[in-house]
């Protein structure tokens, strides 16, 4: 009853905190929490060969049928290893491992290797989903927890698939997919470069290298003042520049960036943060990952730069304290998925 009347409590308050604290991971791990195992309402990408196929969201993807969609589901899994990594004594800690266990089964993996294993699904969740599972890899393989270790090596095969498709992939794409959305390149290149560098796989690696020099090396005045679209929840801009910040050394990431995003060097840059005018509506919600994407990037843009990018950092606290406020404002269209784009801002302060 304590754990029950402590998480009410968390929920009816809004959040925020320059810092994840227990409190705030707490009432962050109960959006997932609620809807990792919630089948309905949920959005199939699914490419339909034939009857047979016409499924439940649970019986095509027994691991990741909650929180409406695929990518959501595999990134609430995420935010609940992460969590369990910073704070091990969340007080409910027991009823999240006791779901992840009961998702990521060998068994269930195995299903989801099958189906992204059809020929007519080369293109499932490609590439945003397909970074979810590297980052929650990454988070598994990271952990000291108990339990991890299994599950990690449950999830191997479908992160192996997932690594093969990149490989066959990236080669082919002649140009990247700039959109503030899910089809966005340099984001699922961002997670699976992490991953690659901290699975020390110099193949994924190189790859990702070559692929964003090849595609973004000669860009320049990247449009900020565009941004945002009506439903972005991604910055192109700046997911670019994180990418080429992570694979350029510093002095050429520097030289690169005054060309790309000459106006964000000025101290008295400035960027507004997104309005979002309704948030039953589960495209026009994006709006506030956006506010978060934009945080997590301006931190990690700041931090090894702080005589050029300070003000970056002050951008990014106003973009994250905005956009707290509305995680847990009781529509499922925002709270199946916010939580985990809060969590890369915090984890982006590390």
């Amino acid at each position: 009853m304590k754990i029950v009347t402590i998480i009410a409590f968390l929920l009816a308050t809004p959040i925020f905190s320059q810092q994840l604290s227990p409190e705030v991971a707490l009432q962050l791990s109960t959006l997932p929490l609620k809807c990792m195992q919630q089948e309905f309402p949920n959005k199939l990408g699914q490419v339909v060969a034939n009857t047979s196929e016409l499924q439940s969201p649970k019986q095509l993807h027994p691991a990741f049928y909650g929180c409406f969609d695929w990518h959501s589901s595999v990134h609430g899994h995420w935010s609940l290893v992460y969590l369990l990594n910073k704070f091990p004594n969340l007080v409910n800690k027991s009823e999240i491992v006791q779901k992840l266990q009961q998702n990521l089964s060998k068994q269930n993996i195995a299903a989801e290797v099958a189906y992204l294993s059809k020929s007519h699904e080369k293109a499932f969740e490609r590439t945003y989903g397909w970074a979810w599972v590297l980052k929650l890899q990454h988070e598994l393989d990271a952990s000291n927890q108990p339990f991890a270790a299994e599950l990690s090596k449950n999830l191997q095969p479908l992160t192996d698939l997932i690594i093969s498709r990149y490989t066959e992939f990236l080669p082919k794409l002649v140009y990247p997919v700039r959109a503030g959305t899910h089809n966005n390149t340099a984001f699922a290149l961002n997670l699976a470069y992490d991953y690659a560098i901290f699975s020390k796989n110099e193949q994924l690696r190189n790859l990702i290298t070559d692929s964003a020099l090849r595609l973004y090396w000669k860009d320049a005045n990247c449009p900020l003042s565009w941004e945002p679209s009506g439903t972005d929840f991604l910055s192109p801009c700046l997911e670019e520049l994180a990418l080429m910040q992570r694979i350029l050394p510093s002095d050429n990431f520097i030289k690169w960036t005054e060309k790309f995003l000459p106006q964000i060097f000025p101290r008295d840059f400035a960027l507004t943060t997104a309005q979002v005018s309704d948030r039953t509506d589960g495209h026009l919600v994006h709006l506030d990952g956006l506010n978060f994407s934009r945080a997590y990037n301006f931190y990690r843009i700041a931090k090894p730069y702080p005589q050029l990018f300070a003000h970056l950092k002050t951008i990014a606290d106003q973009h994250l304290q905005f956009a707290m406020v509305s995680v847990a404002d009781g529509n499922y269209e925002g709270e199946h998925w916010l939580a985990s784009f809060a969590l890369l801002a915090y984890q982006s302060m590390d």
